[in-house]
């Protein structure tokens, strides 16, 4: 019976095998916790930012209000796979693959809108800090 770090059913990814290290495994767990807190803070800043635009206002800010909301369900959905505890087979690591990738892109996407927009400094720092986390953990994942 395969009992170490591969076992089936083990909930960690396939990359994590039963001669994986410690370390390696403290630091898969460390970046998927950073990777879900950045989505959190991103969801709440971009959410913020969202919700002080004029929603009648100009096409400008239009598009910052609609980024927002967009990087906000994003960055929500992702923290919510994130903080499942369910089994993590092959099918399971391209499906977050994916999921973190798409939310690196609106993360950035955001980060570029609303650097144009004043006032909206804090939310593209999130949002750029968010798309390095999902960078960082998807490293991880190799």
């Amino acid at each position: 019976m395969n009992t170490g770090f591969g076992a089936s059913g083990s909930g960690y990814p396939p990359c994590v095998t039963s001669t994986t290290s410690q370390q390696e495994l403290v630091q898969f767990l460390e970046d998927r916790f950073a990777c879900a807190q950045a989505c959190t803070e991103c969801a709440r800043a971009c959410a913020l930012r969202a919700s002080l635009v004029d929603p009648d206002g100009t096409t400008e800010q239009e598009l910052v209000r609609r980024k927002g909301i967009l990087c906000a369900e994003v960055c929500d959905a992702t923290c919510r796979v994130l903080s499942e505890q369910g089994r993590m087979d092959e099918g399971a690591e391209s499906a977050l693959r994916m999921q973190l990738e798409w939310t690196r892109t609106v993360c950035l996407e955001g980060a570029h809108v609303f650097d144009k927009h004043p006032g909206a400094e804090d939310a593209a720092q999130a949002c750029r800090d968010c798309a390095r986390a999902c960078t960082d953990f998807m490293a991880t994942l190799d």
